[in-house]
């Protein structure tokens, strides 16, 4: 592996990688084993255009 580059690290850009392909976090959570806050936490980061903004 490149210096720098770590499991975790390429976990993370694939579980984006996919988030960004498909926006589905169900998919990200059966694919992945993650809970549905992270999962939504990786679509929110692959397409913030879609992700609702709240009033403050």
């Amino acid at each position: 592996m490149p210096p720098g580059l770590t499991l975790v690290r390429l976990r993370q850009d694939r579980i984006l990688n996919e988030a960004a392909e498909t926006a589905d976090p169900l998919r990200l959570m059966r694919l992945f084993g993650i809970t549905e806050k992270t999962a939504m936490h990786y679509v929110t980061a692959a397409h913030p255009e879609r992700t609702a903004k709240l009033p403050r």
